[in-house]
């Protein structure tokens, strides 16, 4: 049985202030919930949710890593520094990382390489733009996305990572895939990795990414396929957030 994951993106918000008050309301309203719990968040604030975070259920990590180890790379995180702050998860091709900074599929793939050898569990994303979908070109758009990863990935590794369908036409616009919809995206990314590996396939987790919410992630998360979900606004609100965990 795959176990439900509900990670947190914060994106680009937050405070030192802020996030204490987060924390602490998330903290307070952990249960014993069936399901695996991340916050990713950004960089600067790691080293409060380590110290925040440590010894509770609620894991944390970051929303993107370097190819490179160590260099010249002004402004670029490397997986080690992460893992120097306890980082369990990071986000890797984020549609916002693809759309605003240019990165292809094939970087995205060197960062879950990366990522998975440190040691780290990388959060691949994947997603359609709305001219896509509309194009009828959702299968074909997120079949090239995973299997550049899937192609650098051993078959022992498969596992090690977590696939997020995140629509792009369903993040921020209000509109959200019904839960059908995202089924279907969801069974056809587990039939790509089956390709690759049949026990494989059954074993990964692949979240929804699409504006899910209290009031949808039951339903969502019902579907055979979806095992969770990566949460962007609703990841700012404690009382939310947990109860989409409730939900897992």
């Amino acid at each position: 049985m795959r176990r439900n994951l509900v990670a947190g993106n914060w994106k680009m918000n937050g405070s030192l202030a802020a996030n204490a008050s987060l924390l602490a309301e998330l903290k307070a309203g952990l249960g014993h919930f069936n399901c695996d719990i991340a916050v990713c968040v950004p960089s600067p604030y790691l080293a409060q949710c380590q110290a925040a975070l440590t010894g509770t259920p609620l894991a944390w990590g970051a929303q993107d890593v370097s190819v490179h180890s160590a260099g010249a790379y002004t402004g670029e995180i490397a997986a080690s520094m992460l893992l120097d702050f306890a980082c369990k998860y990071v986000i890797v091709g984020h549609s916002e990382r693809r759309a605003y900074h240019g990165e292809t599929s094939q970087v995205v793939a060197q960062k879950a390489v990366i990522a998975l050898k440190s040691g780290l569990t990388p959060i691949v994303c994947v997603g359609e733009t709305l001219s896509e979908r509309q194009a009828g070109q959702t299968d074909a758009v997120v079949s090239e996305q995973l299997e550049a990863v899937l192609a650098l990935l051993d078959i022992s590794a498969l596992t090690g990572i977590v696939i997020a369908y995140e629509p792009v036409w369903a993040i921020g616009t209000g509109m959200t895939a019904t839960p059908q919809m995202a089924q279907d995206v969801h069974a056809a990314l587990r039939s790509r990795v089956a390709l690759k590996n049949r026990d494989s396939a059954s074993l990964v987790k692949i979240l929804y990414g699409g504006s899910m919410k209290p009031d949808n992630a039951a339903e969502l998360m019902a579907m055979p396929d979806i095992d969770g979900g990566l949460i962007g606004g609703a990841a700012l609100k404690a009382a939310d957030f947990l109860s989409i965990a409730a939900s897992a």
